[in-house]
């Protein structure tokens, strides 16, 4: 199972990827990979990898291409951006930085992190340029049905997501660390508000959940009584 991206740029300049979503940490890879991507490179605060195990970090080791393909960039540079999943196409003109944080966000939740790993069942069920409504909508969506399940198989249920909010604290850090491994390497800026944005879509779950979920209210309770 993969998705496809291609984004062209203004100038007909093409870049093209295949991620693959069920992807292992492929050591003889890494040893080809940059030094910051290496694992103690500024190394996320929550990161549980054994160095015995793994040389370079995961996620580090699946982004650096795209990174250094952008890298010098503007942010703002028009680019058009076609996206095939296994179920459907999308394609629309962005500017680089929105192409960029769909590309970078799946790469990273289909990575071998385990950290980012908790994504992956977005990152299986894609969703480019989603904005922050769609982004927290799924993200709750998601947890709960995890949570249904564990309560129908006699689990303990959080139903309050305070593990949703533990989650994306975890992330948080990560997103921190990873601001500063491409602001180290990076010369231009399409990149590092790639992560930014990436990053506040992110931290918006940890600081303000209630505020989130009281943007999206609206929309689930829109059918009135009619799922009771």
């Amino acid at each position: 199972m993969a998705i496809e991206y291609r984004i062209t740029l203004d100038d007909n300049h093409e870049f093209s990827y295949r991620i693959e979503l069920n992807r292992v940490y492929d050591p003889v890879q890494a040893q080809a990979a940059p030094s910051w991507t290496r694992l103690d490179y500024q190394r996320c605060s929550n990161c549980p990898l054994s160095r015995n195990d793994f040389s370079h970090c995961p996620a580090a080791v699946d982004l650096y291409q795209v990174i250094e393909d952008f890298q010098g960039l503007p942010a703002f540079k028009k680019a058009m951006v076609w996206v095939r999943t296994p179920e459907r196409e999308y394609t629309k003109q962005v500017g680089l930085e929105e192409g960029l944080r769909a590309l970078l966000g799946v790469i990273m939740a289909t990575s071998a992190c385990p950290v980012l790993g908790k994504l992956k069942p977005m990152a299986q069920n894609h969703l480019p340029f989603a904005n922050n409504q769609e982004f927290i909508l799924r993200a709750v969506s998601l947890y709960l049905a995890r949570q249904y399940f564990n309560f129908r198989e006699g689990r303990l249920a959080d139903w309050e997501l305070k593990g949703l909010v533990r989650m994306f604290q975890q992330l948080q850090l990560v997103n921190q660390a990873f601001w500063q491994r491409i602001h180290d390497t990076c010369e231009g800026d399409s990149n590092l508000k790639a992560f930014l944005t990436f990053f506040s879509m992110s931290s918006s779950m940890t600081y303000s959940l209630e505020t989130q979920l009281q943007k999206i209210r609206p929309l689930v309770m829109s059918a009135g009584d009619n799922f009771e």
